[in-house]
């Protein structure tokens, strides 16, 4: 049995470089298994088809994103952490990338309810009054990973409009913290 999970492990290993570098449509599964060391019809037995391996390497590393602890207490502190994650996740974000041009291929539930239970802890933060109201819950989410992950490769912006950011990730990082900070006070805590 040991035997197998390597192979699978391996197989993983493989699948993740592969479609991090082509996407589902440009992968091909004689090269992961080549670069696996194994047969092609052992991903076929273990993973059924080239999608299902795809997700599967997606919710595997998807994961460890899930992982993060969430904190809406502190969430200039969960900026920074996302964008040290990117940076040190490239091939997570380049396969993130690959998903959203080709998300119709995968389904991600679990995705979307780990999306929905980090709204509702904004929301409470919200009624609290740990967070400001002057943006929505949803708002405040997506700039957060925005701002947290604009750096990555993949992204169009961060890298072309500020090049220099990535010479001093810690200013980088803590001038995400710092955005963050400002978008998540209430308007009357800016205007003082």
């Amino acid at each position: 049995m040991k035997n197998a999970e390597a192979t699978k492990a391996r197989i993983l290993e493989a699948a993740m470089e592969e479609f991090s570098s082509y996407g589902i449509a440009g992968a091909r599964v004689d090269r992961i298994a080549k670069n696996a060391g194994c047969n092609k019809n052992m991903i076929y037995i273990y993973f059924e088809n080239k999608e299902t391996l795809f997700t599967t390497v997606l919710l595997n590393n998807l994961t460890r994103v899930y992982e993060e602890p969430f904190t809406p207490d502190d969430l200039p502190g969960y900026a920074a952490r996302v964008f040290d994650f990117a940076m040190s996740n490239p091939d997570l974000f380049r396969l993130m990338a690959w998903y959203a041009l080709e998300q119709k291929a995968v389904n991600l539930t679990d995705r979307a309810s780990v999306q929905q239970k980090k709204i509702n802890q904004l929301m409470n933060a919200q009624s609290a009054g740990q967070v400001g109201m002057t943006f929505t819950p949803g708002f405040l989410l997506t700039a957060i990973m925005v701002l947290a992950t604009a750096w990555t490769p993949t992204n169009p912006f961060g890298p072309s409009y500020d090049p220099d950011a990535l010479k001093t990730p810690n200013e980088t990082r803590e001038a995400i913290a710092k955005a963050i900070s400002l978008l998540t006070k209430g308007e009357e805590s800016i205007s003082n």
